[in-house]
Order: structure tokens, then sequence, then C-alpha cells
């Protein structure tokens, strides 16, 4: 099988990719490679996937219907994954034309793109920021009509156009809803990873609230695992990948941290912030009956193993970039 991957250099499309590949399939990803944070970290994803015999690569945005019209013109495709997205609550708010753009014309140019092309199957990553102010654990079945970000907003409106496009030209969509995603080599923009990073270099950690704010925390890998497994016919269905468990406070979060690193944490509480939610936690009962799919990396091993990976990449992983650094147009990346 020949996938399309979007979004192949991010944290989630990385792992997929590899995971397809380590499956004997054909993977063409697309990425733009944009700066919203340290773009070593995706030189750093996508570099060993550029050495995978079975990988191509294009640096195209979604949001360039040109690009994604001639990037199906070149390749033929058995199904896609959408994984492109501009991502983060917070700079939604910011800069709202840039998540719309992204995530809902960019979803519409691949779903205009497949319907002339014939291809069938499509996967797209949404976001359990939609279910704020539900009540817990998250089933699917639940109204997200109020979302509280600009970015949780632009996932419904892909959500609603992947519909539109499965009940018009019988495209098969699985919508795959992530809660709160860690691992190695995560966003630099995430908890965890400015937690790691602060504890094991003795600074302050900040924290936008009490701390007891909690998140349904789910392991990359496991992630990519679910998002493989929802290529599978299903007609259209919405699917939470989360934890399934109950959820854990972030303050819990750096004490196991800081156990890891032997240092007591340094704790600097800042008022929360208006976009965030106080909780997410999933119910995954859908993923175990259509998917036969359950987490498997418990969450003090998948702290383990983000904390091993800082280690290892030591001192690289000391200077990536915590903040957005300042806008700039995305280096070219040279291929072969």
């Amino acid at each position: 099988m020949k996938y399309l991957i979007t979004g192949c250099a991010g944290f989630i499309g990385s792992r997929v990719a590899a995971k397809l590949l380590g499956e004997g399939h054909q993977v063409h990803g697309v990425d733009d490679l944009n700066d919203y944070y340290d773009i070593s970290l995706k030189f750093h994803r996508l570099e060993p996937l550029l050495m995978q015999v079975g990988f191509s690569f294009d640096q195209a945005g979604i949001e360039n219907r040109d690009q994604v019209d001639r990037i199906f013109e070149q390749h033929k495709f058995d199904a896609v994954i959408n994984l492109a997205a501009a991502v983060g609550v917070r700079y939604s708010l910011e800069n709202p034309h840039v998540y719309m753009t992204t995530n809902g014309v960019g979803n519409l140019n691949l779903l205009e793109a497949m319907r002339h092309a014939g291809v069938r199957k499509y996967v797209l990553a949404s976001t359990s920021s939609l279910y704020a102010g539900q009540q817990m654990p998250f089933l699917e079945s639940l109204p997200v009509n109020t979302p509280i970000s600009p970015y949780a907003a632009s996932k419904k409106a892909a959500e609603s156009m992947a519909w539109s496009y499965h009940h018009l030209f019988d495209i098969d969509v699985s919508v795959v809803r992530y809660f709160t995603v860690y691992g190695p080599a995560g966003r630099p923009d995430m908890g965890i990873f400015r937690f790691v990073r602060w504890i094991a270099e003795g600074e302050p950690i900040q924290i936008f609230g009490d701390g007891e704010q909690s998140r349904d925390f789910t392991f990359v890998d496991d992630i990519a695992e679910g998002t493989v497994r929802a290529l599978k016919p299903l007609g259209f269905e919405i699917i939470n990948l989360g934890g399934g468990e109950k959820p854990v406070s972030l303050n819990a979060i750096i004490q196991k941290l800081a156990s890891r690193f032997g240092r007591k944490p340094m704790v600097e509480y800042r008022d929360p912030h208006e976009a965030d939610m106080q909780s997410t936690w999933a119910d995954i009962s859908k993923a175990k009956q259509l998917l036969d799919w359950e987490p498997t990396i418990s969450i003090d091993d998948g702290l383990e193993q983000c904390a091993d990976w800082y280690l290892y990449n030591l001192p690289w992983a000391r200077e990536i970039q915590l903040d957005r650094p300042a806008p700039k147009s995305a280096p070219a990346l040279k291929v072969g």
C-alpha cells in the first residue's frame, strides 16, 4: 500500500510514517517545515525517515491547493492520513487565520484531491479540545458545538467537512481525537517537554493555574498504533485515542519527573489561561471495539522514555528553543 502522510516531520506524523514503513508500506510524506516551534526538532524526526526505503518527501503546505493537486497528480495513494495542522490552543488566539487556513482549507484541499483521484480512505487527526465543558469521561457522541479556542473551532470545521465528503462522495473517514500526546522528541511548547528540560537543568517550572488541572496523557507510540489501525474501512467514525485511565494532574507529573532526576522542583504558578481546559479524560470503549486498540505504555514508563531521550541528546536538547521563534520563512530541505 502507498500512503500520503501530511505533517510527516511532526511529533505524531513521524511516528506514524515510521510504523507504516516498518510494516513494508510505501509512504509519501508532506510537511511545510514551518517554524511554529524549533525546526531542528522537525529535522531530527525527518532525517531517519529520509534514509528508509519506501519513503519519499515533498516540502509543501496543504493550504496550497496547487501543491496538493500536484502531489496527487504525481502519486497514486491508497489512503491519506492528515496529521498536518496549526497546533497550540494559546497561539490560536493570537493568529486565528493560520488555524482556519491550515486546519480548515488544507483539510478541504485534501478531500477535493482525494475525490478527483479516487482515493477512498481518509484519516483525520482531531482533538480532545472539542470536549470543553462536557461531562467526563468524554464520549464521541457528546455534542461538541461550543469550542473555546480558534484551534478547537478549526478542528470542528475539519470534522464537519470530512462528514460532508463522506456523505456526498462516499469517502471512508476515520476521525481520531487525540488526548494530550507526549513522548520523546515531543513538541517544546507542550508541558512535558518543558518540565523535563526545567527539572533536568534545575530551572524554575512555570505553570498556568494551580497545577491541579489534569490530562489524559497518551504516549505517542500508542497514538501512532491507533492511527494506523484507523485505516480500516469504517464508513464514518469519530474515535477517541486517549490514555483511558483517570487523568493525571500537572503537579503529579512534575513530582514523577523530579523523582526521576533526583531533584526538588521549583514551581512558579501563574494565572490560568482562558482557553485552557481544566481536565480531559477519554472514554476509549469505541477504540477498543472498532480498532481493538488500547494504550500499552504507562505514564511512568512514558515519562522515563522522555527523560532518557533528553539526556541522550544532550547537549543539543538543551539548546532547543521552548518559545516560538521570530517568524521567518521555512528553510528548503535538500533531499538526495
